[in-house]
C-alpha cells in the first residue's frame, strides 16, 4: 500500500491502528484529497473526525487549519493526540452533533468527512439545511463512505450469505449513483466526481475490519464511495 498511499506511509502504522475507528481512514482520506483542491491556510471542517487522526493528517500534509468535529470522542482526549503530533496551532477539537454545528455560514473553505457522513447525511434535508451552508461559494465538499455496488432496499435484495449478517445500519450503504443524485438534486453544489474507490475491498481487508461480513460478500457488494462537489 505504500506506493499507492505515499503520504500515509510516512505515519506510524501502530499509531494508525491504535486510533482508527474503521478501515484505515488515512488511506481513504489520501485517496479523497488527491482529487480535491486544498491550499495552504484553508479552513477545513473534518466532520466525524473520530480520534482526529484525519485532522492531524490534513494539517501536516496540507498546512491547513482544521476544526476536528466529533460527537462521540472527548475533545480533550483528541487535543492530547493533536498536541503530541505538534499541530495544536492548526487543529481545533470540537464536540458537536451533526444537526447542531456551532459554525458561521460560509466559514469554511472546504468540508471533509471520512467514514462518517452516512450516519447522518442520508436524510433528505441534511445537505441543504445543515452542511452546505457552512462552506463558502467555490469551496469543496468531499466525503468517503462505505457503500455498495448495487442498491439494497430490503432483505430480498441481499445475497444469501449476507442475510444473517445484515443489520439495519447497513441500509445507509448506498451506491455512488445514489449519493450523486442525493446532493445534485439540491442544486446547492456542482458534482465534481462521484465514483467508487479502486480496490475498496482490499483496503477493507488490509485494515483488519469486518472480516466476517467481507468473507460473506461473495458478490463484491461492499465498496467505498467517494463524492466531491463544489458549492455554488
Amino acid at each position: 500500500m505504500n506506493n499507492r498511499f505515499p503520504r500515509t506511509a510516512t505515519y506510524d502504522p501502530k499509531w494508525i491502528n491504535e486510533n482508527q475507528m474503521g478501515p484505515n481512514p488515512l488511506w481513504l482520506l489520501e485517496d479523497l484529497t488527491n482529487d480535491m483542491n486544498l491550499e495552504k491556510g484553508m479552513k477545513i471542517l473534518d466532520m466525524g473526525c473520530g480520534k482526529a487522526i484525519t485532522s492531524i493528517f490534513l494539517a501536516k500534509e496540507y498546512d491547513v487549519q482544521v476544526w476536528a468535529n466529533d460527537l462521540w470522542i472527548d475533545p480533550t482526549e483528541n487535543l492530547e493526540r493533536i498536541k503530541q503530533s505538534g499541530v495544536e496551532d492548526r487543529v481545533f477539537p470540537i464536540k458537536a452533533e451533526a444537526h447542531s454545528l456551532p459554525y458561521a455560514n460560509g466559514f469554511f473553505d472546504a468540508i471533509i468527512s471520512i467514514d462518517a457522513y452516512h450516519y447522518f447525511g442520508t436524510e433528505e434535508l441534511y445537505f441543504s439545511w445543515y452542511l452546505q451552508k457552512l462552506v463558502n461559494s467555490g469551496g469543496q465538499l468531499g466525503i468517503v463512505v462505505p457503500g455498495v455496488t448495487k442498491e439494497i432496499n430490503n432483505e430480498a435484495d441481499l445475497p444469501g450469505k449476507l442475510k444473517n449478517l445484515w443489520t439495519d445500519d447497513l441500509y445507509t450503504f448506498r451506491t455512488y449513483q445514489w449519493w450523486k443524485n442525493h446532493w445534485d438534486k439540491t442544486k446547492h453544489a456542482t458534482i465534481d466526481s462521484a465514483n467508487t474507490i479502486e480496490n475498496s475491498k482490499e483496503l477493507w481487508l488490509n485494515s483488519n475490519c469486518d472480516h466476517e461480513l467481507l468473507a460473506a460478500d461473495e458478490e463484491d457488494l461492499f465498496t467505498f464511495v467517494k463524492l466531491i462537489a463544489t458549492k455554488k
